[in-house]
């Protein structure tokens, strides 16, 4: 399994805390009643998740169970504001959500670069003296501490940004379509699981037009229930555009197979059949024309396109109903 493909990571976040404004007198040589001159306390660190397009996954956090940002200072005299604490950057890739653990609820999506969303806010700092004073208290002798920053354990989650999604049965040749069609090197072997983490491929199109494919691991039956590796890698499904479903042309019934998948994915979220949907029949090296003629009378009505691509037949006609399904 590719290690260096992380998704999930959890981590315990605390904002900085607000420095305490100062309760300081003015003392000086000639002025012996000095009114109150104690300076606003800083805020403290926010910790900012920010959106970082170079980066695929969230590996850089994997080892990273704790992330604190400063404190604000004190204020001092002369009414000098004490030093904001410094706030702590995540970057993250597009793509990513941030959940409380303990709830489970979702707190914001990244999805572009530059995008920056305060995950824990730091505390505001005290009001110094300065700002008690009044005509019957001329010398407040106390000042504001400052706010407590947020803490708690948050999820970061990644789920993939691709256009098109391909789903299939192990088995079914996405990594060898994805391996034809696009730069990516996914691993293949003739056993199911050989994609155990989500492939991304970018497939370039006439006129330096491109789009990108994600390879999600095979969908078996009772993957909505957690069996196989199913539910991680659904998660991924819900942002592709699009669902590019592969049944082997060897498959016994095209239309049955198709609702399996179909059947997965509805039962995992409803709404993911709201997808445009294209069929790609696999394989087609493995069978004579008579076959394809006969498979082709047992489809279900979405566009259809026949490919084989160890052969590289049928690849073109695919890339263009994929692009037209795309930009309709």
């Amino acid at each position: 399994m590719n290690e260096n493909f992380v998704d999930y990571v959890k981590i315990f976040i605390r904002s900085g805390k607000g420095g305490a404004g100062s309760a300081h007198l003015r003392r000086e040589k000639y002025v012996p009643k000095g009114g109150p001159d104690g300076g606003d306390g800083g805020r403290g660190g926010h910790v900012i998740v920010r959106g970082n397009e170079q980066l695929w996954t969230l590996l850089h956090l994997k080892y990273t169970k704790h992330i604190h940002a400063p404190d604000g200072t004190s204020g001092s005299s002369a009414e000098k504001k004490g030093a904001d604490g410094e706030d702590r950057i995540i970057e993250v890739p597009l793509g990513t959500v941030a959940r409380r653990a303990e709830t489970g609820e979702i707190l914001f999506e990244i999805l572009h670069h530059g995008q920056e969303e305060i995950i824990a806010r730091g505390g505001r700092g005290g009001l110094g003296n300065v700002h008690f004073k009044s005509p019957t208290n001329q010398t407040p002798r106390y000042a504001q501490p400052g706010e407590p920053g947020e803490e708690g354990w948050f999820i970061l989650e990644l789920k993939i940004l691709a256009d098109v999604g391909l789903v299939g049965f192990p088995n079914a040749g996405k990594s060898t379509l994805l391996s034809v069609i696009s730069a990516a090197k996914p691993k293949i072997a003739d056993y199911p699981f050989t994609t155990l983490v989500p492939n991304l491929g970018m497939v370039s199109y006439r006129d330096f037009k491109s789009f990108v494919v994600a390879d999600i691991p095979g969908i078996i039956e009772g993957a909505a229930e957690g069996r196989g590796l199913g539910l991680r890698f659904l998660r991924h499904i819900e942002r592709n555009s699009m669902l590019l479903f592969l049944v082997p042309i060897t498959s016994e019934n095209i239309i049955n197979e198709y609702q399996i998948l179909l059947n997965e994915l509805k039962k995992y979220n409803p709404e993911l059949l709201y997808k445009k949907r294209v069929l790609a029949i696999t394989k087609c090296d493995l069978a004579d024309n008579e076959t394809i003629a006969s498979k082709k009378k047992e489809l279900p009505p979405i566009p259809t396109v026949f490919i084989s691509s160890v052969a590289q037949t049928g690849l073109d006609e695919l890339k263009d109903i994929l692009w037209q399904e795309l930009n309709n």
